[in-house]
């Protein structure tokens, strides 16, 4: 436990639990509505926050939220609006995303591509006292957002017709989701990266699909799961010097495999045991033999 005694270690480690904690209770609404990737592209788009950051010497994480935040709003309004040519457009915010970044980085004054490597890849020596206290703000953000609405969340993410049908404000939940997940990839990019964030708001809650089907259930291992994989790749990265957002979606992808491998001999116990209290059938006796039923009553 030495790497306690260090402060750059404890700020790592707070920041990987917020992770941990952000990233799956997101992505699990992100899995309900089939946009799996949704993060991913966020995370192209922040990239430009970041030159933006560096090149106004402005915080980079509160930039990167900004411009994730308008990009998220974007990819909502094409995916209402953009019809057939709305991955199209998708593709151009997300390669533009990326462009910008490294364009507006290397405009910086003394900036360079190396500067942005650890918010694409996660870094664990350079989260910095103000990183700490804008991930802590923008988690607490997420969680009361994804926790206090998780009911409406949960619905629209379901059924948008009968989310509407029962007077919930569909397009604003939608906003709000597309929101709190650009909010979630940039307190997740000093930990894991930008280009990595979207395997742990997605592989977690796959992983707990594999062990129950209840939405309770699913949201609260998924986290146990972000919580593990995420101080387990901070921790191992101390000890290895290997980098951080690789160790721990390498983890989370271990923690998929494991769990599916547990889940299948309980998925046929489950269904044996279902068959076996299943009611017995009629005696062969006292079954009525096929075809007689149109016949008219037997003996008449």
């Amino acid at each position: 436990m030495d790497f306690l005694d260090y402060a750059f270690m404890q700020r790592a480690l707070l920041a990987a639990v917020l992770v941990g904690i952000t990233a799956p209770a997101v992505g699990i609404y992100l899995v309900q509505r089939r946009q799996a990737l949704m993060g991913d592209g966020i995370g192209h788009v922040a990239m430009t926050g970041v030159g933006l950051g560096f090149l106004l010497s402005w915080s980079p994480v509160w930039m990167a939220t900004l411009v994730s935040v308008l990009g998220a709003v974007l990819m909502e309004l094409i995916r209402w609006y953009g019809r057939t040519r709305g991955d199209i457009a998708l593709a151009m915010l997300f390669y533009g995303g990326m462009a910008g970044g490294v364009m507006f980085i290397n405009l910086a004054p003394g900036g360079s591509n190396a500067n942005l490597t650890s918010y694409l890849f996660g870094s664990l020596s350079t989260v910095s006292q103000s990183d700490v206290t804008a991930i802590c703000l923008l988690a607490a953000f997420v969680v009361l957002v994804t926790l206090g609405l998780r009911r409406q969340l949960f619905a629209v993410s379901q059924d948008e017709e009968f989310a509407r049908v029962t007077g919930l404000p569909v397009r604003a939940l939608n906003l709000l989701t597309a929101v709190t997940a650009a909010v979630t990839v940039t307190v997740a990019m000093r930990v894991v990266g930008l280009l990595l964030v979207s395997a742990l708001m997605v592989v977690p809650v796959a992983a707990a699909q594999q062990l129950s089907r209840s939405f309770a259930a699913t949201f609260a291992i998924a986290v146990a799961i972000g919580v593990t994989v995420t101080i387990g790749g901070t921790v191992t990265s101390y000890y290895q010097d290997v980098p951080p957002g690789a160790t721990i979606v390498l983890l989370t992808i271990a923690a998929f495999v494991v769990l599916t491998g547990l889940a299948t001999p309980l998925a046929r116990r489950r269904a044996r045991a279902a068959a076996a209290a299943r009611p017995a059938a009629d005696p062969a006796e006292c079954a009525i033999p096929a075809g007689r039923e149109a016949d008219g009553p037997v003996g008449v």
